[in-house]
């Protein structure tokens, strides 16, 4: 498939100040650190979490379902949910093993295991950072198989952080860290097109159908 072709041929929908949001937010956009949620239950949570993911530049979650569904509140995502890519697994141990054979280190947030802080921390590679439920915390059975834990210290009597809370900090102070580093942590050209194309169609009304229409006629599989 010719993403370039495909990306061009959606800018005609666009209107020009979309089309310049979108090449200017695009920048600056990250997997280098992907959140992975342990079947969040709270939909208020699971919006709060993609409205922070995005403001910080990464634009893809795991979403890990296993007795709830992963339904962010539109309100309360305040449309990041346009640009936030939702990627749902089962809430399974061969789920982190696909992510991990995907070239990410398995971080758990969680103080168990000799966790180390959040503050002090060096990335030097892609992680997989993941967050446990609201009531249970990271599972036993996601702290044997990651490959460390990450602690957000804390000063007061109550020793955790809701869930969507925990998130924003881990999410913001990870980006203020690669943006002082010297990791190449952006998209490669190609992730960049997709994401385009996606954003395109999500900001186009019947993007879904526009597009499926220009694969069609091209004879082009879906991205």
């Amino acid at each position: 498939m010719n993403l370039e072709s495909t990306y061009e041929y959606l800018q005609q929908f666009l209107t020009p100040e979309r089309f310049q949001k979108i090449e200017h937010y695009s920048k600056e956009s990250s997997d280098f650190v992907l959140p992975v949620m342990e079947d969040i239950y709270q939909f208020r949570n699971a919006a709060a979490i993609v409205r922070s993911v995005e403001a910080c530049g990464f634009h893809k979650v795991v979403a890990m379902e296993k007795e709830n569904f992963f339904e962010p509140n539109l309100k309360v995502t305040k449309g990041a949910d346009t640009w936030v890519e939702v990627e749902k697994m089962p809430r399974t141990i061969d789920s982190l093993q696909n992510i991990k054979n995907r070239g990410y280190k398995i971080v758990a947030v969680s103080a168990e295991n000799n966790a180390k802080m959040l503050p002090d921390y060096e990335i030097t590679e892609p992680l997989a950072l993941v967050f446990g439920t609201e009531w249970e915390g990271t599972t036993d059975e996601l702290l044997d198989f990651a490959d460390e834990t990450l602690a957000i210290p804390m000063y007061g009597f109550t020793r955790s952080f809701n869930v969507s809370v925990a998130a924003a900090i881990c999410m913001y102070e990870l980006k203020q860290k690669l943006l002082k580093s010297d990791i190449d942590y952006k998209l490669s050209e190609e992730k960049l097109l997709q994401m385009k194309i996606r954003w395109a169609k999500n900001s186009i009304p019947s993007g879904d159908m526009i597009l499926e229409k220009y694969l069609r006629e091209q004879g082009l599989a879906r991205i």
